[in-house]
């Protein structure tokens, strides 16, 4: 039987807890609805412990940024176990708009703002959204096609230099 050494145990320091120089780096990669609120949520938490926050979008994650398809993102049951419905729901003409309406709802009770508005939210609060330049050139759109909130359009050398001794999350 093996037994857990424990005098070797690594604890993280994460600093002072008073320390205001941390910063955290959100890839956010997917655009349906249900993924864009974990990465805005929490890059809004960052903002109100005082932590710098860096938000880069790639992939699908773009729709959350686009112009043309942030403020109609969508929830699918398709897929998607962890909504503890029969998946064969999910092919039911209409299931995809009922679900996204009631997560929207869900979310709006909460006092949750839409996509766009806490996009808007969290700039304002000091957060620094950053686009994928390979995603922008692959999905054919140009900057101005981009919430107006985005700092620039960057590639990923260029993420990896700015998000420098960040905590990076992968969403």
């Amino acid at each position: 039987m093996t037994t857990l050494d424990t005098t070797t145990t690594t604890i993280p320091n994460f600093g002072d807890e008073n320390t205001t120089d941390r910063k955290i780096a959100f890839v956010l990669s997917k655009g349906n609805l249900d993924m864009a609120y974990p990465g805005l949520i929490m890059a809004n938490g960052a903002l109100g412990e005082g932590i710098e926050v860096h938000l880069f979008f790639t992939f699908w994650g773009m729709d959350i940024i686009n112009t043309k398809t942030m403020g109609k993102l969508k929830f699918t049951i398709l897929g998607n176990p962890a909504t503890h419905m029969p998946q064969g729901l999910g092919g039911v003409p209409g299931m995809t708009a009922m679900a996204t309406r009631q997560m929207k709802k869900q979310i709006a009770d909460l006092d949750v703002p839409e996509v766009p508005e806490f996009l808007q939210l969290l700039v304002d609060s000091g957060a620094h959204l950053w686009a994928c330049k390979m995603s922008v050139d692959m999905m054919g759109l140009d900057p101005e096609d981009l919430f107006d909130g985005v700092d620039d359009v960057i590639n990923v050398t260029e993420f990896m230099e700015l998000s420098e001794d960040a905590q990076i999350v992968f969403i």
